[in-house]
């Protein structure tokens, strides 16, 4: 007879994803013994063979819910050397093995010891070999002037000035999946077929108010000189007093001819640019990460047109309650980041 206190235990243990698997197995013994399934049938169910279900059985039977938990195993306790799963882990792996980086698996195999015990030393010394990131160094000569240049906008921005980061989102894809979401529900993610109907594209281009985080925000069908001299000229009209800084990246199109005499004409526009691969700099890049994730990434687009809508009323709506990022690393702190920013 098994107990009403003890079957409540069992069965919250089977249920709970957070428990091994092996303490749900042996609560699931017990569930079956005490329902009167037969021992063939639960060792066929849970996993294991006739003797570990009896086993289980007489020791829940002998000592009750105690007797599920593990004992202390005799003799002394294997030691993990960690220093040589650390070191061998910064080894490539022999070419004779065929695999790019090491696995739990195949590097406890080769250690003599269990996957689990690998990856403990993983996580305690941070080692993550399953991840690959990515670096550019940037060789701009004038780096370290556009850095001090850029940071000291956003830090102390010239007294009655506005600073602006400006930048583009270019070649921005109506995506439209070739079969309907299944909506989210609860127990379940939202799901989507990945593959998708290819519409035409749109760029967005932006300029981000430092102070205000509000946006000037554009769809044009492609970004060239023209469209960055009518954009400019756009966000000159939405700013008509005092001195505007913008911030923006190094693109060719940002220099051309035409760009150059009108700002020639417009003394009380600035532009500072940001250095070579290193437009991070740009908090503008801010706002095209979050409409990425909250809008683009799962947005379902029939066109073109479409999408451009749904770009606008993003836009629209992140106005209405923004609230300025807070910059708060100094020019020699930023420094050393351009040329080990690890870029995800």
């Amino acid at each position: 007879m098994l107990p009403d206190s003890d079957r409540e235990v069992l069965e919250k243990t089977v249920r709970s994803a957070s428990v091994r698997a092996e303490a749900a197995k042996r609560a699931r013994i017990v569930l079956m013994a005490a329902d009167g399934v037969a021992n063939s049938r639960a060792a066929e169910v849970a996993g294991c063979s006739v003797n570990t279900v009896k086993a289980w059985r007489a020791r829940y039977l002998a000592e009750g819910l105690a007797g599920l938990e593990d004992r202390a195993r005799p003799g002394r306790p294997r030691v993990v050397d960690r220093a040589k799963v650390v070191y061998e882990t910064l080894r490539p792996p022999p070419k004779s093995y065929g695999i790019s980086h090491w696995s739990t698996r195949a590097l406890g195999k080769k250690l003599g010891i269990s996957n689990a015990e690998v990856a403990a030393v993983w996580k305690e010394f941070g080692v993550q070999p399953r991840r690959r990131g990515a670096f550019k160094f940037s060789t701009d000569p004038e780096l370290e002037t556009q850095v001090v240049d850029v940071v000291g906008l956003y830090l102390d921005p010239p007294a009655d000035a506005i600073v602006l980061s400006i930048d583009v989102k270019p070649q921005i894809q109506a995506l439209d999946p070739t079969a309907p979401l299944l909506a989210t529900s609860p127990g379940k993610t939202e799901r989507g077929s990945p593959g998708h109907t290819r519409h035409p594209t749109t760029t967005l281009i932006a300029a981000l108010n430092t102070a205000t985080r509000k946006l000037t925000s554009p769809v044009q069908p492609r970004h060239g000189a023209t469209e960055f001299l009518a954009f400019l000229k756009q966000v000159a009209r939405a700013h008509p007093e005092g001195d505007l800084h913008l911030v923006t990246d190094n693109y060719s199109t940002h220099k051309q001819k035409d760009v150059q005499a009108w700002l020639a004409a417009n003394p009380r526009i600035h532009v500072h640019f940001t250095p070579s691969h290193a437009s991070w700099l740009n908090q503008v890049e801010i706002f095209f990460g979050i409409v990425q994730r909250q809008s683009l990434k799962r947005g379902v687009f029939k066109s073109v047109q479409q999408l451009n809508q749904a770009l606008r009323r993003f836009v629209d709506h992140y106005n209405k309650d923004c609230q300025p990022f807070k910059w708060t690393k100094t020019a020699p702190q930023v420094l050393p980041l351009t040329n080990h920013q690890q870029l995800t």
